[in-house]
C-alpha cells in the first residue's frame, strides 16, 4: 500500500512509536498477570486484562500497517479521556482518588499527551470523518 500524500513518514515513524510504547509498556506490565494469573475468578480486572492483552497485541500489527490500525489509538485516546474526565477528575475533587488512581492517571495523562501528537489529524478528518464510508450491502460472491 503506497503512504499516502497527506501523511508523512516522520509522522509514520511516530505513530509506529507509539505502537511500540503500548505493546511493550503493556507487555511488562501486563502481560505477566495475563500469562500466570494470580487469581483464576472472573471479574472486571479479568476482563480489563483481557482487552488491554487484545489492545498490545494488536498494537504489534501497527508495527506493520500503522494507518490501518489508526483506530487502535483513538480508542486507546478515547478510554483513557473517558477515565480522566469520569472517573480520575471526580475521585480527585472528592479527595478519594487514592495511591492506584494516582498512578493510573500519570499513566493516561502521558497517553493524553503522546497519542495526538502522533496521530495525523488530516488523515482522521479526512479518511475517517469526511470521507465515504463502505456500503452496507456487499457483492455476493461464492
Amino acid at each position: 500500500m503506497p503512504i499516502p500524500p497527506d501523511v508523512s513518514t516522520l509522522r509514520l515513524y511516530l505513530l509506529r512509536g507509539m505502537y511500540l510504547l503500548i505493546a511493550v509498556g503493556l507487555g511488562l506490565s501486563l502481560w505477566p498477570s495475563i500469562l500466570a494469573p494470580a487469581d483464576t475468578s472472573a471479574d472486571p480486572h479479568s476482563v480489563v486484562r483481557a482487552v488491554l492483552g487484545a489492545l498490545s497485541l494488536l498494537c504489534l500489527l501497527g508495527l506493520r500497517h500503522p494507518l490501518r490500525m489508526l483506530p487502535l489509538l483513538l480508542f486507546e485516546l478515547a478510554w483513557k479521556l473517558l477515565w480522566l474526565l469520569a472517573t480520575a477528575w471526580p475521585a480527585w475533587r472528592a479527595g478519594t482518588l487514592g495511591e492506584y488512581g494516582h498512578e493510573v492517571w500519570f499513566a493516561c495523562m502521558v497517553g493524553v499527551v503522546l497519542v495526538p501528537l502522533a496521530v495525523p489529524w488530516g488523515h482522521v478528518w479526512r479518511h475517517y470523518l469526511r470521507g465515504p464510508g463502505e456500503p452496507w450491502h456487499g457483492r455476493r460472491s461464492l
